[in-house]
């Protein structure tokens, strides 16, 4: 979808300019919902839609919010919406902690999911997976980003829609984003690595040939050109 989470090629934003030491986390409570990733997916969020609430924030609420604060409003809100939580318990249970703040926190132990999530902190959770489909394109074909400007989740970014590059690299077949988000199947897709001239993502003013883009992108993205 298009939305302020899309935030390449904005202007007026500023350049990105971590701090040389950033820690790892800011504040404690950043732990707890680092945390609660695995659960979510254990509970049914999948990682598109997990994405997708993200995307679904208000403009304001996504600019002002850490990155934390992200992981959370989509937790809660996948959480809502497939009835592992009730919605009003969860603002009680909020209002019960903003009054109390030094109320303890309920401890839960659970070995499954935890062994869980140091495989996924440790390896990683690739959605590669296996597939048929033969790739449509090969290294050095030259490709156009389809334009689209869906209303749900994709990984196709705003500011490549319409342009052309060529296919550096061919990999195997992932999950589809765009149909994982709507409980419509994983699909799995053959994804490339697209390199683009910044003179033609960006115009003339753009780094002209000092900068060249390599953006991943799944096959439904992209025709021949």
């Amino acid at each position: 979808m298009n939305g302020v989470h899309d935030l390449g090629g904005l202007d007026g934003l500023g350049a990105v300019d971590p701090p040389p030491e950033e820690p790892v986390f800011y504040s404690e409570w950043e732990k707890r919902v680092f945390a609660m990733f695995v659960p979510a997916l254990s509970a049914g969020i999948n990682l598109d839609q997990f994405r997708h609430g993200i995307e679904r924030m208000h403009p304001v609420e996504y600019l002002a919010g850490r990155y934390y604060e992200h992981w959370l409003h989509t937790i809660e809100g996948g959480l809502v919406e497939r009835g592992i939580i009730d919605e009003q318990e969860l603002e009680e249970r909020t209002r019960h902690f903003l009054e109390n703040p030094d109320a303890p926190l309920p401890e839960v132990e659970n070995a499954e999911q935890t062994d869980a999530f140091l495989q996924v902190y440790k390896a990683g959770a690739s959605t590669r997976r296996e597939s048929d489909t033969e790739p449509r394109f090969a290294a050095g074909d030259q490709v156009r980003v389809v334009n689209i400007n869906p209303t749900g989740h994709t990984r196709s970014a705003r500011y490549l829609r319409g342009k052309t590059g060529v296919v550096e690299r061919v990999y195997e077949a992932f999950v589809f984003p765009d149909t994982n988000a709507r409980d419509e199947g994983e699909n799995p897709e053959p994804v490339y690595s697209v390199r683009f001239d910044a003179a033609e993502v960006w115009g003339a003013d753009g780094g002209g040939e000092r900068h060249t883009i390599y953006f991943d992108l799944w096959e439904p993205y992209l025709e021949s050109a």
